[in-house]
């Protein structure tokens, strides 16, 4: 036994449940073959590609120029707290006061924390799947059962209501729904919405929701699970500036908390992180309080790429692909091509030079499909199309 291997050995053994996002692997493997010569077309990282606005960044600079270099509270700066408050409020249609906010380093924290301070062996939590991979693996990491309700192409990649009612158990603590989802690009109507929210009070649920996508629609406006009668102590939003602003690089995202989870989650942030970059919540309140042009310019070109992407794939010999309702990922059905979607994935990286993702690298009920992340020029895309046209026809 080497040195290296006997010390792995030492490891906590919870970390053998601890997932990783499979986008950021692809990410390096096709990094590796660029610096090798090999040109390849980039559809694998979820993210805007365009640049934080103007305003944005002047106001980090700024606040550097004005101080904002110093320790700041655990739970975030109050005038962006009073920010998101504000914003927030006036886009759910109910009050939110600023001490439910708490800001943190990109939006991942407030899935981990939430999980952390709620989920423990015995535990159950109900999350969509295919679904953003970070769900199950913490739910895995802290000890409770990632229990998967399956977004099924037939209902549009949305969940069924009924089937998640029936995997609520005396031992499920904690529910996940995000909408728009990804990987799939789809939405929960709200009907639907209403109905698991039922289920949540009726079972004395948490609800995890995850906004991060908002603003990303491409037709109709976002609601909320806290919408609905009784919701709002029993339910975390996640929303962040990532996705809308184009920040993603930035590490900044927040969590809207019941009243009764602010404090223990405040003391998480203290003991992992201290605070979040000062600066770049200064430039975060320019993002809430200045121009929104760049949203909107942003989805009208998201949807441009969505369309040309839409009716490319569905081109493609033994590929079939639904119209996304929010985000800006498709999730085509691969099962046609005779391909696995990890052999997909493998064939469209090595021999295409295409990277994109398998749907399993978001749960097992991914497989038989692929996620494309339209998040590149309509030339990259156009071209990436045709490389897996000629992939699949052997050219």
């Amino acid at each position: 036994m080497t040195l290296k291997t006997e010390m792995k050995t030492r490891l906590a053994s919870r970390q053998a449940r601890l997932g990783t996002e499979t986008a950021f692997e692809t990410l390096a493997k096709a990094r590796k073959l660029e610096a090798q010569g090999k040109h390849i077309i980039h559809l694998e990282i979820g993210e805007p590609d365009f640049d934080t606005p103007e305003h944005i960044r002047d106001a980090a600079k700024e606040a550097l120029d004005n101080g904002f270099t110093h320790y700041g509270p655990s739970p975030g700066q109050m005038e962006l707290r009073v920010a998101i408050a504000k914003h927030q409020s006036e886009r759910q249609g109910y009050e939110i006061s600023p001490e439910r906010v708490i800001v943190t380093p990109g939006g991942k924290p407030v899935m981990f924390f939430t999980m952390m301070a709620l989920i423990e062996r015995g535990d159950e939590a109900i999350y969509p799947n295919p679904g953003f991979p970070i769900y199950e693996s913490m739910i895995e990491y802290m000890g409770g059962t990632a229990v998967p309700v399956p977004l099924k192409e037939e209902f549009d990649f949305s969940l069924d209501v009924e089937q998640l009612r029936g995997l609520v158990t005396d031992a499920t603590k904690l529910v996940v729904v995000n909408t728009p989802n990804n990987p799939c690009g789809s939405i929960i109507p709200r009907d639907d919405l209403q109905k698991i929210a039922e289920i949540a009070v009726e079972r004395d649920l948490v609800v995890l929701s995850d906004e991060i996508y908002k603003d990303m629609y491409y037709d109709g406006d976002h609601d909320s699970i806290t919408q609905f009668p009784d919701m709002i102590d029993r339910t975390i939003i996640l929303d962040g500036f990532s996705k809308s602003y184009a920040m993603t690089g930035w590490r900044l995202g927040y969590g809207i908390f019941p009243e009764w989870l602010v404090e223990p989650v405040s003391r998480l942030m203290t003991n992992s992180v201290s605070c979040t970059s000062v600066f770049s919540q200064m430039a975060a309140i320019a993002a809430l309080e200045g121009p929104q042009d760049s949203v909107s310019e942003m989805m009208e070109e998201f949807t441009a790429r969505r369309d040309l992407v839409v009716e490319g794939l569905n081109s493609l010999p033994g590929v079939t692909c639904r119209v996304p309702r929010g985000a800006f990922y498709a999730f085509p059905n691969i099962t046609g091509t005779g391909l696995s979607s990890k052999e997909f994935a493998d064939r469209a990286l090595s021999e295409a030079g295409v990277a994109l993702l398998a749907g399993t690298a978001f749960g097992d009920y991914g497989d038989g499909y692929i996620r494309i992340s339209f998040a590149n020029s309509r030339e990259n895309l156009r071209e990436g199309i045709d490389r897996l046209r000629r992939m699949l026809v052997g050219e």
